[in-house]
């Protein structure tokens, strides 16, 4: 939908609609009248480069389509985009490695904007134990290998519950970005065996938080996770990034990983 909508005034009033925005809305948020915002959408004024920002940073449209915009009105873009190999991420991507070392033996990764493994700190093996090898095959999909009936979804005590976690983040990051590849992820997921939702147990509270509960072994594991991304990024690949980390939800799994990982204390 926005790639067919060529002109820089179209692609402005769907992220609009996108954002269930009026022109008055939006006109209010950036601080300019709705005739301009009216002939900027309408093709019948041509929007600085400025403006152009400036709208694109009230409606919160991802760095990589504002490079977009700004081609589509006869702009450079001004986003970079570079593989995180690349030297002048170096900064960066050491940030990520100390993370992703130090939350060891828990499992860690970086993920980019489709949910691909980028890097990760190897913990846990035991966890995919079973797993198609095509589903481990890089790059991984982490929405794949949990979900698919060949990766870890049979193992998944909460499925149901689980399930709809991910695809409710998913669903969320679609409205953000209207990124195609996510759109035919999500239609990809639904497709694979729905479980039946089962009642939860009764709790005297309910938990704070959802969390992963995974058989490995004999035993149930039970994670729940955090998500971290770069405070201020310009950088495209930065930007789409996120480190994604999970820790135990109960004293039980903390003693089970740390006997998994040869860590457990005598």
């Amino acid at each position: 939908m926005l790639r067919t909508a060529t002109s820089v005034g179209d692609q402005l009033r769907v992220w609009r609609r996108r954002r269930r925005m009026s022109q008055l809305d939006l006109a209010c948020e950036a601080d300019i009248s709705t005739r301009h915002l009216s002939f900027v959408e309408t093709g019948r004024s041509t929007p600085s480069r400025e403006m152009i920002l400036h709208l694109a940073e009230q409606l919160d449209v991802p760095r990589r389509e504002r490079n977009v915009l700004l081609v589509a009105a006869g702009y450079a873009p001004i986003f970079p985009e570079r593989a995180l190999d690349d030297p002048a991420l170096a900064a960066a991507r050491g940030a990520i490695e100390i993370v992703l070392a130090g939350h060891m033996p828990y499992p860690a990764f970086a993920l980019d904007r489709h949910w691909r493994i980028v890097a990760t700190n190897g913990a846990l093996p035991q966890l995919y134990e079973g797993v198609d090898p095509v589903l481990l095959a890089p790059p991984v999909n982490v929405m794949r290998l949990s979900l698919h009936p060949g990766g870890l979804a049979p193992r998944i005590v909460n499925l149901a519950e689980w399930r709809e976690h991910l695809l409710t983040r998913l669903r969320q990051q679609i409205d953000l970005t209207a990124d195609a590849v996510l759109v035919e992820l999500m239609s990809e997921l639904r497709a694979y065996p729905s479980p039946t939702p089962t009642r939860p147990p009764t709790q005297a509270a309910p938990a704070p938080v959802i969390t992963l509960r995974v058989r490995v072994g004999a035993q149930t594991l039970s994670f729940f996770t955090t998500t971290m991304i770069f405070g201020t990024p310009v950088e495209i690949t930065l930007s789409e990034l996120a480190l994604e980390s999970f820790f135990p939800a109960d004293p039980d799994t903390a003693a089970a990983v740390a006997r998994l990982s040869g860590r457990e204390r005598g």
